[in-house]
């Protein structure tokens, strides 16, 4: 007998015996706990596109309120006034 045979009736073996007795509320647990999960993925990608989107907003308010992009005037020399 070769190996692939052994395993095959080893398997079937284990089949064909007494089956283990399942607990009688197992599929309502699986099914409460499956949504609980969901609720729980579905809550935190809530939060994490409302904390983007808050990050997005307070980026643009402050940067209409600094405007980084205008070149801050030269300090190296004096203005000359008067000439």
């Amino acid at each position: 007998m070769s190996l692939p045979d052994r395993k095959e009736l080893e398997v079937r073996r284990m089949l064909e015996g007494p089956h283990p007795v399942v607990p009688v509320g197992l599929a309502a647990q699986a099914a409460a706990r499956g949504t609980r999960l969901l609720r729980r993925r579905r809550a935190l990608r809530r939060l994490g596109w409302t904390l983007l989107l808050a990050a997005a907003v307070a980026f643009t308010v402050w940067a209409s309120l600094t405007r980084p992009w205008v070149v801050p005037p030269s300090t190296v020399a004096p203005p000359l006034e008067g000439w």
